[in-house]
């Protein structure tokens, strides 16, 4: 009954080393956690009543989506930024940005101004 728990402890360690923002591991963490906590209420009430079953299902789910979401909270998995304002520097001619999550300012190609 507790081995799937300390798996899914375990997994949510190793995981959080990945990338440097944190994001996409607390995201992934707190979806597995909602998902196992759905899936296992669920699960116990649907179907066989197997609430082991519906825990492991949900926290798989859950995790994937919520890795999503920190991803593209990050800037990654396909989330582009179409909506980033970018301004004109006349003296070199070229565009730049505010990226809010570093507090710096980058070139339209992504290097440091």
């Amino acid at each position: 009954m507790l081995k799937p728990w300390i798996a899914l402890a375990g997994a949510a360690v190793l995981a959080s080393a990945c990338t440097t923002t944190g994001n996409t591991e607390r995201n992934a963490v707190g979806g597995a956690a909602l998902g196992a906590i759905a899936g296992a209420v669920i699960g116990n009430n649907v179907g066989s009543g197997n609430a082991a079953t519906g825990a492991a299902i949900g926290a798989a789910v859950g995790g994937t989506a919520g890795a999503v979401k920190g991803c593209r909270e990050d800037g990654g998995c396909g989330a582009g930024q179409p909506g980033r304002r970018q301004y004109y520097d006349e003296r070199v001619g070229r565009y730049y940005y505010y990226d809010s999550s570093t507090g710096r300012y980058y070139w339209e190609d992504g290097s440091p101004r």
